[in-house]
């Protein structure tokens, strides 16, 4: 089957760099394209695939014709997307959730990259609290932390806490040298990264002084209760169970949590039990809770670190 269709817009973004956007779309269906004079694009191959791709080319030129800037980044996750999930529309794939209140990411737009990574968002969308279990690369502090920074500046949130167990593979923190705050900033420094990947360094600085975002260790949880703000545990993995606990109480009104981690990363001292999947299997049925599994399929990283992943998960232990 053989069809074509006219491209609003320039082709640029829509084909990417060295047409990766379009190969990926013809890998992904089983099609092939090829770009006429006229700016249009013929697609051939079969017809249940053709005419998903059809469906795919007018949501986006539906898109751009709405006045809608796409970075070749976001043509290409948005047709990743929608041709893993037939059910999902490339304006899902800009707006998961559908929020009732528009959505501002700070200084950058945030597109969720696989259906995993949608369902994801539309999870902390729905729910107060949201586990986020999978491995690095995957997206969930990264996520986490615009969903957090989207929930601050459309003011549905006070204040977005960030917190991680400090706790490494190899030496402990008293053997570092410097202040404690300098012993603690390697262990929240992705967490700053991606804070400062999303709001301009003036906000961000503006932000910390006035304790509006707080970055801390999650022994400085207890005893506190962390109401009115979006709060995001990383590397929940390396979190006890006790202290896993200890962190889902100090859930105060108006707040919600996201908890996120890798269960095969655990960098716990020999003994010591693990807190994230316990407490993810504890909480599974309870009302306003969820848990998204993410996988290799989900990376986001360079195109090896999945093959990496798939190589370890293979080789694993009993």
């Amino acid at each position: 089957m053989r069809r074509t269709v006219q491209i609003a817009g320039g082709v640029e973004s829509l084909f990417g760099t060295l047409d990766e956007n379009v190969k990926l779309l013809e890998s992904a269906l089983h099609i092939t394209t090829e770009l006429q004079d006229d700016r249009r694009i013929a697609i051939e191959g079969e017809a249940a695939q053709v005419d998903r791709a059809v469906r795919i080319l007018k949501e986006y030129n539906q898109l751009v014709e709405e006045g809608r800037t796409l970075s070749n980044g976001d043509v290409r996750a948005m047709i990743r997307v929608a041709t893993q999930d037939p059910k999902t529309t490339l304006r899902q794939v800009l707006e998961p959730g559908a929020p009732a209140r528009p959505r501002a990411f700070g200084k950058k737009n945030v597109t969720p990259k696989s259906p995993n990574q949608r369902a994801y968002m539309e999870a902390i969308e729905k729910h107060d609290m949201v586990f986020a279990v999978g491995p690095g690369g995957t997206g969930k502090t990264y996520l986490a932390v615009a969903m957090a920074v989207s929930a601050l500046l459309t003011k549905q949130a006070d204040r977005i806490i960030l917190a991680r167990p400090a706790v490494e593979a190899g030496e402990r923190l008293g053997f570092l040298p410097g202040t404690l705050q300098q012993k603690i900033d390697p262990y929240m420094r992705p967490l700053y990264d991606a804070l400062d990947d999303l709001l301009e360094d003036t906000v961000f600085l503006k932000y910390l002084e006035r304790g509006t975002i707080e970055v801390a260790p999650l022994a400085y949880m207890r005893g506190r209760t962390l109401s009115n703000a979006f709060v995001i545990l990383d590397e929940a993995q390396n979190a006890t169970a006790e202290q896993l606990k200890m962190f889902l109480t100090r859930m105060g009104s108006a707040s919600r949590m996201v908890v996120a981690g890798d269960a095969t990363q655990v960098d716990l001292p020999s003994g010591a039990r693990s807190g994230l999947r316990d407490a993810a299997r504890r909480l599974s049925g309870v009302e306003d809770v969820a848990t998204v599994e993410l996988g290799e399929g989900d990376v986001v990283r360079h195109p090896l670190v999945a093959r990496i992943i798939r190589a370890y998960a293979q080789d694993a232990p009993p």
